[in-house]
C-alpha cells in the first residue's frame, strides 16, 4: 500500500477472503490509519461491522452481502457504499437502494477471482446509461486495456494484478494513473 500512496493513489479497497474476522480486523484497522495519515480513502470489503469498527471511509458489498440498507445503518449517510454488479439490473437496484457508486464486472477475464463470464466495454457502457451514480470498472483491466475502459465510461478502475505483480509496484501505480488521466 506504501509503494501505491507514494505513487499517487488515493482509493483503496481491502479484500480479504480467507482470514478471520479479527485478523480482518487487525489488518483492516493498520491500513485505514496508514490511507488516513495520506489523505486517502479506505474501504473494507464485505464487512460493514468492521469498516464501521475502524472508521474505514465505507465497504464494497458483493450481491450476497448484507443488503446495503443495513450497512448504511451500521455506516450512517457520510460513509461511502459501494455495490459488486454484474448487470444494468443489478446496477439500477443499487442506485435505487441509495449505493454511493457501483462495482462493475468483470470486464475482461481475471485470475482474481471467479466473478462470472467478461461483460466487456460495450456492457460497461449500458451499465453507464443505466445509472447516474458512479462506476468503477473491475475485473482484467491492465496497461493494455485501461485507455478502452475509460473511454468506455468507466468513472475510475479497480486493479489488483497489474498494479501487484509489476516488479515495480510505485511505477506500476503512477502509469495506471497516467492512463486513466490522474
Amino acid at each position: 500500500m506504501a509503494a501505491a500512496l507514494s505513487a499517487g493513489v488515493r482509493f483503496f479497497q481491502y479484500r480479504n477472503k480467507s482470514g478471520t474476522r479479527n485478523e480482518i480486523y487487525e489488518t483492516a484497522r493498520d491500513l485505514a490509519s496508514l490511507a488516513r495519515r495520506a489523505g486517502a480513502l479506505f474501504i473494507v470489503n464485505d464487512h460493514a461491522d468492521i469498516a464501521a469498527a475502524i472508521d474505514a471511509d465505507g465497504v464494497h458489498l458483493g450481491q450476497d452481502d448484507l443488503p446495503q440498507e443495513y450497512a448504511r445503518k451500521l455506516l450512517g449517510r457520510t460513509k461511502l457504499v459501494g455495490v459488486s454488479t454484474h448487470s444494468p439490473e443489478q446496477a439500477r437496484a443499487a442506485e435505487k437502494a441509495g449505493a454511493d457508486y457501483i462495482g462493475f464486472g468483470p470486464l475482461f477475464s481475471t485470475m482474481t477471482k471467479d466473478a462470472g463470464s467478461a461483460k466487456g466495454t460495450a456492457g460497461l457502457a449500458l451499465v453507464k446509461q443505466a445509472v447516474s451514480i458512479p462506476v468503477i470498472a473491475i475485473g482484467g483491466i491492465n496497461h493494455a486495456n485501461v485507455g478502452d475502459v475509460m473511454r468506455a465510461g468507466a468513472d475510475g478502475v479497480a486493479v489488483i494484478s497489474a498494479i501487484l505483480s509489476a516488479p515495480d509496484i510505485k511505477k506500476a501505480a503512477a502509469r495506471m494513473r497516467e492512463l486513466i488521466g490522474l
